[in-house]
């Protein structure tokens, strides 16, 4: 039954994608939404097992190739078509470019579904180059920015390095195992040394990590996303991300040989550091952005980054024998990216629904608080992103501190340091992650402005309220939803490790005598918190209150002059972190012939990104020298190129007679 609703699924995805060149919009909406649903009940059928392996019709490069979901593929792509569905249902709100839209939305589902599913490595590389392809097509046709050509060929530039070094690691891995086959991976890998078991396992994270935002490859997010829709980023953060996290845990949990405990875990200990960096530059950047797009961009790498974080911890835990630990890292990354894809998928809709509105991007005056469905589904999002209880993202992320706290089971000294360091890095990104998501809501949401009255559509609003309460209704059930990962948890390491971390009602890291939390029961208690204010409004009516104007230094209060701006909420960290963010600030002024009357005044600030100038400027400035050198065969000149015809030919039988 799932195998057929996974069929079902592909095929209205393909359906969508033709309709959509085809100019039936309306058809091609309908399909693409009903795919995705019909996925997500292809996952709830099939958890907390995996799918049935089918072998698909046909050879790739002379092998078989099968297709099967495993459980926590089921569980992040679930998660992942939720707002994917949402969007493709309300499509890109530029109706100029939307059938090329929904042909890169149809692509980019497909190839996220062989991500999945497909268990070959050459039909993994097709699958990730159409998901690839796929996001680059929807940005296009948004039709949102005016250097999109730029920056999604600096996107795609970037995706084709991570996709070398996939092309790499599974030429290495199949050359061994003399398979394309993913179960014979394991077996090829044992006969690696470990030095190159290592580079593979890089080769593996720069792969992956490339469309996750690892450190460098975050700098591509910003560009792209801000160069398209929210229905475009609801998409590639969410099941797109997913795909790209579940291909990267497949590859380092199963192809690559546990790590034995007399040698130092150093891939681990790699992956740890890469993502703990990644999380805490991407949430330091995204602290500073004005676009409702570009800010969101940068969270999603983020928290793509605290997911890898867990994956190097349970990987490290695994490699001193620890399955216990190392199961519950493990699962606690697929908790993270279930919350993160519901509330990003939400307020990257919500970016949508404010551009409808008001015409911009920009986190500044949203004047939408009024749409308490709206203002409601936008709060819960940013509550978990936030990680404030009792959402969903509360709960994973108190998962990854409690993880990350059992270092001291550890034998030894380094990967105890390194997993305490982890815990300050991280607590720093959660604190910035609290700000830019009160930025957000306090600027972007509830900020007021009378010129933009900010009239939301009803679909957006519904949209955005029915995702946010699947946030929170992931955060309080909880120990419901763990029930559907005890399978996987339990086939990746032999032990029921997802079962152990609820306690009936309450949440626990293994056992309730080291920590607990429970969101079940905060949803009980927390209206309770609400006799406070009742009591305080009630008192109110018996006294009276006044209200007296902030002081505005003697002249008439402007309330929009006198109002908090996101450059003046987000400056005193950048100028602690200037040393980070390298901050730009330009003035121009337009005056009269004379000089004296100033027409114009035009202020912009930046920050500079720390690896374009280091590492992706000077590759573009190399490019660009070959091709000057390479211009001159450009000469036009008739005997030059009678010339190289001959040298060519002179060369052709050399190496005939050789």
């Amino acid at each position: 039954m799932a195998n057929q609703l996974l069929l079902l699924a592909a095929v209205l995805w393909v359906a969508g994608a033709v309709l959509g060149l085809g100019g039936a919009l309306t058809l091609a909406r309908l399909a693409l939404a009903l795919g995705a649903t019909t996925g997500v009940l292809a996952a709830i059928i099939c958890l907390p097992n995996a799918s049935q392996a089918v072998a698909l019709p046909g050879q790739l490069i002379a092998e078989t190739v099968s297709f099967q979901i495993e459980p926590h593929g089921l569980w992040l792509m679930g998660f992942g078509l939720v707002p994917a569905g949402f969007a493709c249902a309300l499509a890109s709100p530029s109706t100029e470019g939307r059938r090329g839209w929904l042909f890169g939305a149809g692509l980019s589902l497909l190839g996220a579904l062989g991500v999945f599913g497909l268990q070959n490595g050459a039909a993994l590389l097709i699958a990730w180059e159409a998901m690839s392809l796929g996001g680059a097509v929807m940005l296009l046709s948004d039709k949102l920015g005016q250097a999109r050509g730029r920056t999604v060929l600096f996107m795609l530039a970037l995706l084709e390095v991570g996709a070398v070094a996939l092309v790499l690691a599974i030429a290495i891995l199949g050359s061994h195992a003399s398979n394309l086959t993913f179960t014979q991976f394991v077996a090829g890998a044992g006969s690696l040394s470990q030095p190159l078991q290592i580079g593979v396992g890089i080769l593996l994270l720069i792969g992956f990590g490339a469309k996750l935002g690892l450190l460098p490859f975050y700098e591509w997010f910003p560009g792209a996303y801000g160069s398209g829709s929210g229905a475009s980023g609801a998409i590639m953060s969410g099941v797109v991300l997913n795909a790209a996290f579940f291909a990267l845990s497949r590859g380092l949990m199963n192809w690559l040989p546990i790590t034995t405990a007399d040698a130092f875990p150093a891939l681990a200990v790699i992956v740890i550091v890469v993502g703990t960096f990644s999380a805490i530059l991407t949430i330091l950047y995204a602290f500073q952005q004005d676009d409702w797009r570009c800010l969101l961009s940068f969270s999603s790498a983020e928290n793509a980054s605290i997911a890898v974080v867990a994956l190097g911890a349970s990987m490290l835990f695994r490699s001193y024998g620890l399955n216990d630990f190392a199961g519950l890292a493990w699962t606690v990354a697929l908790l993270h990216l279930a919350g993160h894809a519901l509330g990003k998928g939400t307020l990257f809709l919500a970016a949508d629904g404010i551009w409808k509105a008001n015409g911009s991007y920009h986190i500044a005056y949203g004047g939408v608080g009024s749409h308490w469905l709206f203002g409601i589904g936008a709060l819960l999002a940013a509550m978990s992103l936030a990680a404030m209880p009792p959402t969903a993202g509360f709960v994973s992320e108190w998962f990854v501190f409690q993880t990350v706290f059992q270092g001291f089971h550890l034998p030894h000294l380094g990967g105890r340091l390194v997993l305490a360091l982890t815990g300050a890095g991280l607590a720093l990104t959660a604190a910035i992650a609290f700000a830019t998501f009160v930025k957000v809501i306090g600027l972007g949401v509830l900020s007021r402005d009378a010129s933009r009255p900010a009239p939301l559509r009803l679909a957006y609003s519904g949209s955005i309220g029915v995702l946010g309460l699947a946030v929170l209704a992931l955060g309080i059930g909880m120990p419901l939803w763990l029930d559907a990962l005890n399978v996987a948890a339990t086939t990746q390491f032999g032990l029921p490790v997802a079962a152990r971390m609820h306690d009936g009602p309450l949440l626990v890291p293994l056992t309730a005598k080291f920590a607990f939390i429970s969101p079940s029961l905060l949803i009980i208690v927390m209206p309770l918190l609400a006799l406070l204010p009742i009591v305080l409004v009630v008192a109110r009516s018996r006294r009276a209150i006044r209200y007296t104007p902030v002081w505005y230094g003697g002249l008439a209060p402007d309330p929009v002059q006198a109002s908090t701006t996101t450059l003046s909420f987000s400056n005193a960290m950048r100028t602690f972190y200037s040393f980070v963010y390298r901050p730009t600030a330009d003035t121009e002024r337009d005056a009269d012939a004379g000089g004296y009357f100033v027409k114009k005044l035009v202020f912009e600030h930046d920050v500079a990104p720390i690896f374009g100038r280091l590492l992706f400027q000077p590759a573009v400035n190399a490019v660009q020298d070959v091709a000057r050198k390479l211009r001159l065969l450009q000469s036009g000149h008739l005997n030059f190129y009678l010339s190289l015809i001959g040298a060519l030919l002179v060369l052709v039988l050399g190496l005939t007679l050789i």
